[in-house]
């Protein structure tokens, strides 16, 4: 098999995950595999524009805008199973809206007038679903006195427990993640509303690495070995499952709806 391109869109703190799945496709596969982190919007990135990656970890909603443009390019190959109860043994995730510890926001509606912060525009969990939110509340247009883009959850997250915003929407596996790696932040976070569920983010393999090879990838990772396993619970991973491109449609109707319903902006 020839070397294969990767690239990660997801949040950094997962990024040692991401190279372990990769080595274990390396061993299982002899494949020789290169993960980078991405640097730009998956939609503006040349890479997936001219068909040179092999596989990718994306975020659900740049996923699905993508692929109803340019049809038959990427292909979901599996997604993370978590192993806390509230994913309920199914590949999905929530976005978290977190306020600091200290703040008198006690629930949503709480949060007219407060500023708001988010990783960037394109994300699900960061953006999309807050968004929606405001638009099945039925709130006035603007809810929030201001909203900054952060670049990254982590940013976002730190940004809450200093104070600077007052509030962000923080993809739960990723905060969850953060609150293991930083255990401090505990006192300084409090998660005020869960949005979702909606479909994890997948791992995904370009058409033109033919069928046999994405059946072979796909088949590797629902049978992990002991050291991917290994890897897999330092994260909370309980397996991985199978998922396919109609899963995520439901992000690209959320999106839609809110577009539609004037929500342009948060």
């Amino acid at each position: 098999m020839k070397k294969l391109q990767a690239i990660s869109y997801l949040a950094p703190n997962w990024f040692s995950f991401y190279e372990a799945v990769l080595a274990y496709l390396d061993r299982v596969l002899g494949a020789k595999t290169q993960l980078k982190q991405g640097e730009c919007d998956p939609l503006l990135d040349p890479l997936i524009l001219k068909d040179q990656l092999d596989l990718a970890f994306i975020c659900g909603l740049p996923l699905i805008r993508y692929s109803q443009i340019v049809l038959d390019q990427l292909q979901p190959v599996v997604a993370p199973v978590m192993q806390a109860l509230r994913y309920r043994n199914r590949p999905i995730y929530f976005s978290d809206v977190i306020v600091n510890a200290d703040s008198d926001v006690i629930k949503f509606d709480d949060l007219a007038g407060k500023t708001v912060c988010y990783n960037d525009p394109g994300s699900n969990s960061g953006y999309n679903l807050l968004r929606h939110r405001l638009l099945q509340g039925r709130y006035p247009q603007p809810f929030f006195s201001k909203a900054i883009q952060s670049g990254s959850h982590q940013n976002s997250i730190c940004w809450v427990a200093l104070g600077k915003v007052d509030c962000a929407a923080i993809d739960s596996v990723v905060l969850e993640q953060e609150l293991h790696n930083f255990p401090e932040l505990y006192q300084y976070l409090r998660v005020v509303e869960a949005l979702g569920p909606c479909p994890m983010p997948p791992l995904v393999a370009a058409e033109h690495l033919g069928k046999s090879i994405i059946q072979e990838i796909q088949l590797a990772l629902l049978e992990p070995d002991t050291e991917l396993q290994t890897a897999m619970q330092r994260v909370g991973v309980k397996h991985f499952a199978t998922v396919k491109l109609a899963d995520y449609n439901a992000i690209a109707d959320i999106y839609n709806a809110s577009l539609k319903a004037g929500y342009e902006s948060l």
